[in-house]
C-alpha cells in the first residue's frame, strides 16, 4: 500500500517531491487544476528527474471541471483530447493512475425541482460516455493505465450510477473513493463504491468534521481513520493523504505512524 501526497499550491514539484522523500511517502498527485500541470506546458525530462531524484512516482488528478461527455461537441472533444494528452504523457512518466470526477453536466431549475439535462437526454448521454470510454480503453492499449473514478456529490444521482457503470465495462477504468467527499455528503456516496468494491484502485484519505468540513489532517475529524486504512489495504489501494497544505500532510503522516504502530 503507497502512501502520496498531492502537489501543494504555491509550492514547485521538487519542494513537493523532496518532502514526499523525507516523510517516507511514494508518490505525488500532479493537480491539473494548477496551470504548470497541463500536458502541453509539463516538461517531460524534468519530471523524469524529480522522479529518480527523490525516488518516487507520480499519479494524475485531471482537472476537476473535466467533461468529456459535455453536450456542447467542441467541449467535449477539448475534454477527450486533454485526457488522450494525458495517457501520452503518463506512458512516456510510467505514471499508473489517472483520477477524475464524474461531471453531473448541466441542470435546469423548474418551479418544483432542478432537473440534469443528461436524466433528459439519456441516449445522447451514453452515446457520449461510450465514446469516451472506448478512446481511453483505446489509448491505454497494453500498458496498465488505470483511470480512476472519484465519488462526488453526483455519485448520489441515478443517472451517474449507470454512467459509471458504463465506464466499468472496460477494465481501463477503477474507482477512486474519497473519504470526507463521503463524509461531507452523510455518507451516502459510498454505496456505489460498495456494489463495485472489486474496482477499487485508489484512495483520497483525509479527515472530516461537521463544523470544519473536509480535507482536515487525519485524526482531526471524526472519521475512524483505521477503518479506512484495512480497506486500502484490503484492495491494495494507493492512499493520497488529501489535506491541501504540507503542514496538513505532516500531521497525517504522523497520525498514519502512531495509529500503525500501536
Amino acid at each position: 500500500m503507497d502512501f502520496g501526497l498531492p502537489t501543494f499550491l504555491g509550492h514547485d514539484l521538487e519542494e513537493c517531491a523532496k518532502m514526499c522523500s523525507e516523510l517516507g511517502l511514494r508518490f505525488s498527485e500532479l493537480s491539473m487544476d494548477f496551470p504548470e500541470y497541463q500536458p502541453e506546458r509539463v516538461d517531460a525530462g524534468e519530471l523524469s528527474r524529480i522522479a529518480k531524484e527523490y525516488g518516487i512516482y507520480y499519479t494524475v488528478h485531471l482537472e476537476g471541471a473535466l467533461n468529456p461527455w459535455e453536450i456542447n461537441d467542441r467541449a467535449a472533444k477539448a475534454y477527450t483530447e486533454t485526457v488522450l494528452d494525458t495517457l501520452d504523457l503518463a506512458k512516456r512518466l510510467a505514471i499508473p493512475l489517472l483520477n477524475m470526477h464524474f461531471h453531473e453536466g448541466d441542470c435546469i431549475t423548474l418551479p418544483d425541482k432542478k432537473v440534469c439535462l443528461y436524466e433528459m437526454y439519456p441516449d445522447e448521454f451514453k452515446a457520449r460516455l461510450t465514446a469516451f470510454r472506448d478512446a481511453c480503453t483505446k489509448a491505454v492499449g497494453d500498458t496498465g493505465i488505470v483511470i480512476t473514478i472519484e465519488n462526488t456529490r453526483s455519485f448520489m444521482r441515478e443517472f451517474v450510477a449507470e454512467g459509471v457503470g458504463l465506464l466499468l465495462e472496460s477494465p481501463v477504468f477503477g474507482l477512486t473513493f474519497d473519504t470526507g467527499h463521503d463524509a461531507a455528503q452523510g455518507f451516502r456516496q459510498f454505496p456505489l463504491i460498495e456494489r463495485n468494491i472489486e474496482r477499487l484502485r485508489h484512495m483520497h484519505l483525509h479527515d472530516f468534521s461537521s463544523e470544519r468540513g473536509d480535507h482536515l489532517p487525519l485524526g482531526e475529524g471524526t472519521l475512524d481513520i483505521g477503518r479506512y486504512l484495512k480497506l486500502a489495504d484490503k484492495h491494495n489501494c494507493r492512499v493520497l493523504l488529501e489535506t491541501k497544505t504540507p503542514e496538513g500532510v505532516r500531521r497525517s503522516a504522523q497520525y498514519i505512524r502512531e495509529i500503525t504502530s500501536k
